[in-house]
C-alpha cells in the first residue's frame, strides 16, 4: 500500500484548453483534492505554444516549443518516483518512437493511461498536416500494454484496448451540470439558430450539412448557423447565413445557449468510433434539442425521438425533416430538450461519474 497520494498528470495541453482534457479528468481535480490527492500537471504544450499550435505557419516557433516540450519530459523523468500514480493522457511526447512512453511506464510506481478518440490511427489539424507522418502512433499501443489501468471513453475504443490490456474502464466525457444550467425558455431566437461547437480539426464535418442549409434557404426558412470554435470557418456556398466565433472558456456556456438546435454531423470513418459524443452532450446538458449522426457513441447517448434525433449517415432529407420539425414545434423542442438534460444528469454528469475515477485511483494506490 502506497500512502503517498500524489499524482503527476502527463498531458499534451495546458489546463482548461483542450476538450479531451477539460471535459474528462480535469473536471475532477477538486474531487481528487477533496479525497486527499495532490495533483501536479505537466503539459507538453506550454501556454505560448498553445497560442500558435493550431495556426498555419509559425514553423520555427513550433520547432522551438516542441524541443522545449521534450526538455519538460526529461525533467518529469527525474521526478517520476516521487509520485504514487502517473496519469498519462493521450501521449508522453508527440513524435517518433515510443521511447519516452516506455521509460515512463518502466519508472512509474503505478500508471494510468487515459485515451480519448482513436488517436492511434493518426490524425492532425489542417494547420499541422506536415507532422502526420512524424507522429508516433505506436506510442498509444505501448501505453495501452504497459498501463496498470486504461481509461477509455467509448465502447468501440474500450473493445480495442482490451486486446492489449484487460484492466479498462469506459468513462465518457462528462459535463459539469452545475455550470451547464439548462435553458428555461424554448421560444426561438429572433433569427432561429442552428449551432455547432467544436475544434478546427473537426469543423470540416459541418460542411456535410451544406446541402441541408441550401435546401432550407430554397424553402424560404429563416435561420442562421452559429459556429463556435473555428472563427475561420467558411461555407462553399456564400448564401448560407452564419457567424463563426472562437471558443472561449469564459463565454462557452453563454455562446452555446444562443443555439436553438444543436447539430452534430459525423462521417462514417474509423476515427469517429472513438468519439464520446461530447458536442451532443454539451448541447443536451443545456436542454438544447440535438440532431446527430447515427454512429458510434451517439447510439448510447441519444434515444431517437426521445432525447434527441439520430440521422443515418448521408441522409440529407432526414436532416432537413428533423430541423424543420424542431423549428416549427416548440412543444417538441421542449420535450426533447428536457429529456436530454435528464439523460446527462443521470449518466454523463461529473456527479454521476466522479466515483469511477476515485475507485481506480484508490485501487492502484492500495496495491
Amino acid at each position: 500500500m502506497n500512502k503517498n497520494k500524489k499524482i503527476l498528470i502527463i498531458c499534451p495541453y495546458p489546463t482548461d484548453k483542450a476538450p479531451s482534457q477539460r471535459l474528462k479528468y480535469e473536471q475532477y481535480f477538486n474531487y481528487f483534492n477533496y479525497n486527499g490527492w495532490q495533483i501536479t500537471v505537466s503539459p507538453f504544450v506550454t501556454e505560448n505554444f498553445w497560442k500558435v499550435i493550431y495556426k498555419k505557419g509559425h514553423f520555427f516557433e513550433k520547432i522551438i516549443y516542441t524541443i522545449y516540450g521534450y526538455f519538460i519530459r526529461l525533467i518529469d523523468l527525474l521526478r517520476i518516483k516521487k509520485y504514487s500514480i502517473i496519469y498519462i493522457h493521450l501521449w508522453v511526447t508527440p513524435i517518433g518512437l515510443p521511447i519516452f512512453e516506455w521509460l515512463f511506464a518502466k519508472l512509474s510506481n503505478k500508471m494510468i493511461y487515459d485515451i480519448d478518440d482513436m488517436i492511434f490511427l493518426g490524425h492532425s489539424s489542417d494547420a499541422n498536416k506536415f507532422i502526420i507522418k512524424a507522429k508516433g502512433t505506436k506510442k498509444m499501443i505501448t501505453l495501452m500494454k504497459k498501463a496498470d489501468h486504461v481509461i477509455t471513453c467509448t465502447p468501440t475504443l474500450d473493445k480495442f484496448v482490451k486486446q492489449y490490456n484487460s484492466m479498462t474502464t469506459d468513462i465518457s466525457s462528462t459535463i459539469n451540470t452545475a455550470i451547464y444550467v439548462p435553458i428555461a425558455d424554448y421560444t426561438l431566437h429572433n433569427l432561429p439558430t442552428l449551432g455547432w461547437s467544436g475544434s478546427h480539426s473537426t469543423s470540416k464535418y459541418l460542411k456535410f450539412l451544406e446541402p441541408v442549409f441550401v435546401e432550407l434557404l430554397k424553402r424560404s426558412i429563416k435561420f442562421k448557423v452559429l459556429i463556435i470554435g473555428d472563427e475561420n470557418f467558411r461555407f462553399s456556398n456564400t448564401e448560407i447565413p452564419f457567424t463563426a466565433i472562437p471558443w472561449s472558456l469564459d463565454t462557452e456556456v453563454n455562446d452555446l445557449i444562443k443555439i436553438d438546435i444543436g447539430l452534430y454531423p459525423l462521417p462514417d470513418e474509423p476515427w469517429v468510433y472513438g468519439k464520446s459524443g461530447l458536442k451532443a452532450l454539451q448541447y443536451m446538458a443545456l436542454g438544447i434539442p440535438t440532431i446527430a449522426t447515427a454512429i458510434g457513441a451517439n447510439f448510447r447517448i441519444i434515444n431517437d425521438g426521445v432525447n434527441g434525433f439520430l440521422i443515418p449517415v448521408g441522409d440529407i432529407d432526414m436532416w432537413i425533416k428533423r430541423i424543420i420539425e424542431l423549428l416549427e414545434n416548440k412543444e417538441l423542442r421542449e420535450k426533447i430538450g428536457k429529456n436530454a438534460r435528464k439523460t446527462v444528469e443521470m449518466y454523463y454528469s461529473v456527479e454521476a461519474n466522479k466515483d469511477k475515477y476515485q475507485t481506480i485511483l484508490e485501487s492502484l494506490n492500495n496495491m
